[in-house]
């Protein structure tokens, strides 16, 4: 299996940016194409970006299209999420997660493995 901790959360007023990052320890980190989620207060965890185990394929969601980008560093067995522009509504737990089966996901169920989850909060 695989272990994944989350860091670079914070406070950050809204238009700003943070970068945040997943180490990964255990299996192979290319075994994994890796996501990223999230979850505000009261409502459920939804989709943010996933990125293949290569690095070529890409995802997100049409709420953060545009002002988030997902990498990874396979050498590192690292995955970032830079977040510009951010929004009062990108506040949330941001959770990194790794799918072990083939092709990336939006879906969080058809990931295996989960960080424990970083704050992220925007002021406006």
């Amino acid at each position: 299996q695989v272990q994944l901790i989350e860091s670079g959360g914070g406070l950050v007023q809204a238009g700003g940016s943070l970068r945040l990052s997943c180490a990964a320890s255990g299996r192979t980190f290319t075994r994994y194409a890796m996501g990223w989620f999230r979850q505000a207060p009261g409502k459920e965890r939804e989709f943010v970006a996933a990125i293949s185990r290569t690095g070529i394929y890409t995802f997100y969601a049409d709420s953060v299209k545009g002002r988030f980008t997902i990498s990874r560093d396979n050498a590192e067995n690292t995955v970032y999420l830079q977040m510009n522009s951010l929004k009062p509504e990108d506040t949330a737990v941001y959770y990194c997660a790794a799918k072990e089966t083939l092709g990336i996901s939006y879906l969080a169920h058809d990931y295996k493995y989960w960080g424990q989850g970083i704050q992220v909060t925007v002021s406006s």
